[in-house]
């Protein structure tokens, strides 16, 4: 009957769970100890994929899905008729352990409903971390929540434990949270992210005077956006990115296209989810962070949201004619980041290779250029080999390419595309 029970709570919870993207598994750096159990791997402990590309080996739940906030957006909120279930620290200790040993899992992922308080919520949450690591001494990979308008003290307890943390800021404007969450705030949102940032800045500072000092969230930090929610444009959500990125130094930011299950007087009268807008946000993520890419740059007050026909790179090229041509064998390695098809490993290869003789267009080629999006935007040896150089005329067989490679993409809402 106690398993009945068990399997019937895990059911409720794992299902509550789903709509977090942000369970994310690498960076840390945690070992195992004498007579403890696990380790997290700095390459990320994700070994199994499902089909849709997600890791699942993280035991992925809710401590509980009762939750004292109304978010109009959330399948868990407190006016919504659910079932509702809460697993004990013990309980998700003894769960995590004995899913370990069994190999279904190498981590856990650990999320929760706010249960009577913000802090009430973070004392369980730290209790079942201290279970799992003091008493249990396991070694393995722990991603919790930071819940908004936790006290400080209590997140730097839980600091303490976990190999990442992620506080969800949801909605990108003051004005969206008014609207769809009116009991969260933004500065209850920013207080324990700047927290989180605080320690690891400390910790590392420790770190370089005693090689002892006990690790803090050395994972990073991670946040979750909803995406087409509220009317907040690309820009808005770019725009935040990447204040988060700077101010905040996270490690990552998770988008997620909203998903219409629940309807209500503010909820946008969506029937899919929009997921190529998701996709867009994650293509222009990676020019914020790999590709030297500011977010005016990628989208502006004239044009706020994406092209969702053509990548962002190739819309911000396309955009700037006057800067193309570049000559491959003179330009910059910032520059060769933002020729479409040149990527950053391929524009280290393009300024390694020239120190030693000029590159001809098939050294390009073998160096890992898609030449077939690059060679519109590039010379080499002075030689332009693009049929034309009119950003009409390129658009049209960007987006034929483009096209093509979509033809029989999987669809996790509609099946397969024909």
């Amino acid at each position: 009957m106690e398993w009945e029970k068990m399997q019937q709570k895990l059911t409720i919870l794992s299902d509550a769970a789903k709509y977090d993207v942000s369970c994310s598994s690498s960076g840390s750096h945690r070992m195992n100890t004498a007579g403890g159990i696990g380790n997290a791997a700095c390459s990320g402990i994700c070994h199994t994929w499902s089909a849709d590309g997600r890791c699942v080996s993280l035991l992925k739940i809710l401590m509980t899905n009762r939750c004292i906030y109304d978010c109009a957006y959330c399948v868990n909120r407190c006016s919504r008729e659910t079932e509702r279930a809460i697993l004990t620290p013990a309980e998700i200790a003894e769960l995590t352990i004995e899913f370990y040993r069994r190999n279904y899992i190498e981590g856990l992922f650990l999320s929760s409903g706010v249960y009577r308080s913000p802090d009430y919520t973070t004392e369980l949450l730290i209790e079942t971390a201290r279970q799992l690591r003091d008493i249990r001494h396991f070694n393995g990979y722990i991603h919790m929540k930071g819940i908004p308008g936790t006290d400080k003290h209590l997140i730097r307890e839980l600091g303490r434990y976990v190999d990442r943390m992620s506080v969800n800021i949801e909605l990108p404007s003051s004005a969206g949270l008014k609207l769809l969450a009116p009991q969260k705030t933004k500065q209850g949102i920013l207080v324990p992210m700047g927290e989180v940032k605080s320690g690891i800045v400390e910790q590392r500072e420790d770190r370089r005077h005693s090689k002892k000092t006990p690790a803090f969230v050395p994972a990073g930090q991670t946040t979750q956006l909803i995406v087409g929610a509220t009317a907040d444009s690309d820009k808005t959500i770019l725009r935040l990115s990447e204040a988060l990125y700077h101010k905040i130094d996270l490690k990552r930011v998770y988008y997620s296209a909203y998903v219409p299950v629940l309807t209500g007087e503010h909820l946008p009268a969506l029937t899919k989810p929009p997921l190529l807008r998701e996709h867009r946000l994650y293509q222009a993520d990676w020019l914020l962070r790999f590709y030297q890419f500011s977010a005016d740059e990628i989208l502006s007050d004239a044009a706020p949201d994406f092209d969702l026909h053509l990548d962002p790179k190739a819309c911000w090229a396309l955009r700037h004619p006057e800067v193309f041509p570049v000559e491959v064998n003179r330009s910059s390695y910032h520059m060769l980041l933002r020729v479409p098809g040149i990527g950053v490993t391929s524009a280290k290869r393009i300024c390694a290779a020239r120190r030693h003789a000029f590159l001809s267009y098939d050294t390009l080629r073998r160096l890992g250029i898609v030449l077939k999006r690059a060679k519109y935007f590039i010379t080499c040896k002075g030689k332009f080999y693009g049929e034309s150089d009119r950003p009409e005329f390129i658009r049209q067989r960007l987006l034929a390419r483009e096209q093509a490679s979509r033809y029989e993409q999987v669809d996790l809402f509609e099946g397969i595309k024909p």
